[in-house]
């Protein structure tokens, strides 16, 4: 399907609203990892050289639609504007209203007007359409920047029913790199991990395309309790051990690779007692907090034959040295290899830069659900918006173009 392309656009000083995805982490008010905002730069850049007025907008955390002092953007805006230094950069107090239009329309072109938080109102996560309007009434153009904000939100689906759509240039570039992974060379391994049990679904995606599944973080814990294991103090929850015994049941359940030791702690702490023990001999009260050196090994095992990898989330609480081992071993040992390396998520890609492994990857992206889901072959609410847009709007912008 087609979408509207940004080099080719006509946006010469136009108003544009840029959704960006600037949901980083703070620290005391401060942006902890920038790596989402300069992301974004090209896009940004590119779009003040057309001389266009610039309505950044983003969500930051999960404010349940309620105004949230401490999930206000103006830390994101300070750290941008120090890679803008000659931008006229303002953090607004709200994202709609009258006065909100008014200051925008008295801009000059190259400004940056940054909306506050679109999630202190509801109707964001609702898809409002309202809502959505009263956002697109502010610009005369929509750019899509924020590839894992990929639901259907009122500013990534709704607002481009009101304005011709366009594809930033980092929502392009995540489409034409992990589309390598959506007709994969054979084998293709997906390397699974990370602490959100969520992710039983994306196993269950999964196991379409892939040929093997190698687990860690806590996803195989649901497994190892489906099967009456003890998993000790580790993660699980009644829905995943649930989903557990329905893939286990599946046909295809053999291309799912289970961990054969952990390394166990006696307490969730940096500083705790490690030892490395059997997956079916977990101490009741140890909890597993990486992969063992047997389950290291035998999982190179699977990704040496292996022509495309994905990987989605760390294997183990990589954060502390004592249990970082199969994290950071794993990731050096997909750098040495041939085979495409497509890596998605915010922990993963926290890791995979902690570790210096960005430069052997094929590619890092910004979205880890998103990844999952575009690798699976699903339509995402975000593209699939693009694209209905442009079958609106081209006929009125041939004639500009």
């Amino acid at each position: 399907m087609n979408r509207f392309s940004l080099a080719t656009f006509p946006l010469q000083n136009k108003t544009v609203f840029l959704r960006v995805d600037f949901n980083v982490p703070l620290e005391k008010k401060t942006v902890a990892d920038n790596r989402k905002i300069k992301a974004s730069l090209p896009t940004i850049k590119y779009l003040l050289s057309q001389d266009c007025k610039i309505i950044l907008a983003t969500h930051l955390g999960r404010p349940q639609g309620k105004y949230t002092p401490e999930l206000k953007v103006a830390p994101l805006a300070k750290e941008l504007a120090k890679f803008l230094p000659q931008t006229h950069l303002l953090a607004l107090p709200d994202c709609i209203g009258k006065e909100i239009k008014r200051k925008i329309q008295q801009g000059k072109p190259q400004d940056i007007f940054f909306l506050e938080n679109l999630r202190f109102y509801k109707e964001e996560e609702e898809n409002d359409l309202a809502f959505a309007h009263s956002l697109a009434e502010l610009a005369d153009v929509y750019v899509n920047e924020a590839f894992a904000s990929y639901y259907p939100h009122a500013s990534v689906e709704a607002i481009t029913r009101f304005l011709p759509a366009v594809a930033g240039l980092l929502m392009e570039k995540e489409i034409l790199s992990l589309q390598k992974g959506i007709k994969p060379r054979r084998p293709s391994v997906w390397l699974l991990g990370g602490g959100k049990l969520t992710k039983m679904e994306i196993i269950a995606k999964a196991l379409k395309k892939a040929d093997y599944i190698l687990l860690g973080g806590a996803l195989p814990f649901p497994f190892l309790k489906a099967q009456r294991l003890s998993i000790g103090m580790s993660k699980s929850d009644y829905k995943s051990e649930q989903k557990a015994r329905e893939l286990l049941n599946r046909r295809a359940a053999k291309k799912i690779i289970f961990p054969v030791d952990f390394v166990v702690a006696d307490s969730f702490s940096s500083h705790a007692k490690t030892s490395i023990v059997p997956f079916n001999n977990l101490p009741s009260t140890h909890i597993a907090l990486d992969l063992g050196t047997e389950t290291i090994k035998l999982y190179k095992q699977y990704l040496r034959k292996a022509h495309t990898i994905v990987w989605n989330g760390p294997l183990g609480y990589f954060e502390w040295a004592k249990f970082a081992a199969a994290t950071r071993e794993i990731g050096t040992f997909i750098t040495s290899l041939t085979a495409i390396s497509l890596c998605g998520g915010g922990e993963t890609a926290e890791a995979i830069y902690k570790f210096n492994l960005e430069h052997g990857m094929t590619y890092v992206s910004t979205g880890g659900g998103a990844m999952a889901d575009f690798l699976t072959g699903k339509k995402l609410p975000s593209i699939a918006a693009l694209e209905r847009n442009y079958q609106q709007f081209k006929g009125k912008i041939q004639l500009l173009i």
